[in-house]
């Protein structure tokens, strides 16, 4: 029986056990409302009753009895005097006691105790003035006054003397209803401070039970889980929550051990990926070393075969080039060039290749000093040109990168914009840049623009692809490697290289580079293309 109330009160949740004391204190405050107001209201009985009943009945019971001896004393005084005068209070004493009496019973009418009293005093009255009062009246009137009081003297005044020990009767019989309902009412006002006082300290073992249960049913197993999930944070992942309270609260112990074993299960999914990781990471450094190892092989080894292809290709044509006809000489210059454009190429490849892996470096940069030297390294093309390269008004930022890297940058893009000019036009480049307040972070936005040949819209991603060309060589040189390596470069440096297909006088590439922080706010440059 103990185990099933057990398992019934473990099925309570936290709001279970709050409705279940508050339904416990709401009875106990019923109980105790309703029995106050009974005791109140019997209060106000029996305050009505003495107010209004029993209080007037003894002022008209001193009416009557008042009533009463004045008519005696009336009596009295017309048998001394035989004048008239003294018939009057008696008169008046007949009708008080009528009206008394009368009062009385309305006001007694509940108390059968009280009204016999009341009929005995009647009786007692009709009797005194139907023997003695009225015959000597009547006899003063007559003139025979000293017979008939010497006669009845003796019997009015026992008459009378038997009035007024039922007058104390009557009184006595007041006072003790007056007193009983006294006793009545202090015997409810002490029930009544019985009851509050059981009612306040039933709001006292409610609260102290409202606190325990607080506490055994809610506090201790919040405190456990608190410790357990302190426990698990710390590292501890292997150790089980133990669901302990009530329902709710043991479900979401349950939750928290089923995140615990899933975090358990990821955790060593996670171990077992990093140990596949470390793997992969030693065969990268193998691998790395190796092209690094290629990468030597290649800026010697390769590079010296080549140069002897070339130099006995010329000596061939030198020296016995007399002796060849045309297309002798035609073979050998085919194959000079293409020991050429093997050597461009092998170069080409250990730049794009050294980009953010060999003696990188990063230091503030100016990239107007940037610009200057890409530009220095272009002065030929941009002489034999005529280009007309405009630069920001306010220069350029600094930022936090390579410097030669950035030159290079500068180099290929301008390179570029000149190399891919339109015929019979003079080329015209345009630098400009601002904050981008549209991508994430803080970053400065460049642009490079040109009225050169263009790139279709559908080889905009192409052209960012190593070795990828839109023309031949014998339209354009090159080796197809510049804007992949344009593209390398701003992506080692934090940000992103795209074309601006919305241009259409020629070119427009955007980039964006990481704001240094020691920067300080730019202003936005009017006439920066949106």
């Amino acid at each position: 029986m103990s185990s099933r109330r057990r398992l019934r009160a473990t099925q309570l949740t936290v709001q279970g056990w709050q409705y279940l004391v508050l339904s416990v204190m709401g009875v106990v405050v019923l109980a105790g409302g309703i029995t106050v107001a009974l005791l109140l209201s019997r209060t106000d009985q029996v305050s009505g009753q003495l107010i209004e009943n029993i209080q007037p009945a003894r002022v008209a019971a001193y009416q009557l009895q008042g009533a009463l001896r004045d008519q005696e004393t009336a009596v009295r005084g017309y048998l001394i005097t035989a004048d008239p005068q003294f018939l009057t209070p008696y008169d008046d004493g007949r009708l008080v006691e009528q009206q008394a009496a009368a009062d009385i019973r309305i006001l007694e009418q509940d108390r059968p105790d009280l009204l016999e009293d009341l009929d005995a005093i009647e009786q007692a009255s009709g009797s005194w003035r139907a023997s003695y009062a009225e015959p000597l009246i009547a006899a003063v009137r007559s003139g025979d006054v000293t017979v008939i009081a010497e006669e009845s003297r003796a019997l009015g005044k026992a008459e009378f003397d038997r009035l007024r020990t039922l007058f104390d009767v009557q009184n006595d019989g007041l006072e003790k209803a007056r007193s009983d309902g006294i006793a009545e009412l202090e015997q409810i006002r002490s029930w009544r401070n019985g009851v509050l006082v059981a009612m306040l300290g039933a709001f006292v073992a409610t609260m102290l039970l409202l606190a325990v249960l607080l506490r055994q049913a809610v506090l201790r197993p919040l405190n456990a889980l608190a410790m357990s999930c302190r426990r698990i944070a710390r590292g501890n992942f292997g150790e089980p929550i133990h669901p302990m309270g009530p329902k709710d609260i043991r479900g979401i112990a349950l939750d928290v051990d089923e995140m615990r074993e899933q975090i358990v299960e990821e955790l060593e999914a996670s171990q077992a990926a990093t140990e596949a990781l470390d793997v992969q990471a030693d065969e990268l450094r193998r691998s790395n070393a190796e092209l690094e190892q290629f990468a030597y092989v290649a800026s010697h080894d390769l590079q010296e075969p080549l140069r002897k292809v070339t130099s006995f290709c010329q000596l061939l044509e030198k020296r016995y080039g007399d002796q060849l006809d045309e297309r002798g000489i035609e073979y050998i210059g085919f194959a000079v060039d293409g020991a050429k454009r093997m050597q461009v190429l092998i170069n080409d490849l250990l730049t794009f290749s050294r980009v953010g892996r060999l003696n990188a470096t990063e230091t503030d940069v100016d990239l107007d000093a940037t610009l200057d030297a890409a530009l220095s390294n272009l002065a030929t093309s941009v002489e034999e040109t005529g280009a007309v390269i405009e630069r920001p008004p306010d220069g350029l930022p600094t930022i936090k990168g390579d410097p030669t890297l950035l030159a290079m940058l500068w180099q290929n893009l301008v390179g570029n914009a000149m190399k891919f000019r339109r015929e019979d036009e003079v080329p015209r480049i345009v630098i400009e840049y601002r904050e981008d307040t549209e991508g994430e972070g803080q970053n400065w936005l460049f642009s490079l623009a040109d009225n050169g040949i263009g790139i279709p819209p559908e080889f905009v991603d192409k052209v960012f692809v190593i070795f990828q060309r839109l023309h031949g060589r014998d339209a354009y040189s090159g080796t197809g490697i510049g804007l992949a390596l344009c593209k390398k470069i701003v992506e080692h440096h934090g940000g992103t290289i795209w074309i601006d297909t919305s241009y259409t006088e020629g070119t427009r590439f955007r980039f964006t580079l990481p704001v240094a922080t020691a920067d300080t706010e730019t202003p936005v440059l009017e006439g920066f293309p949106t």
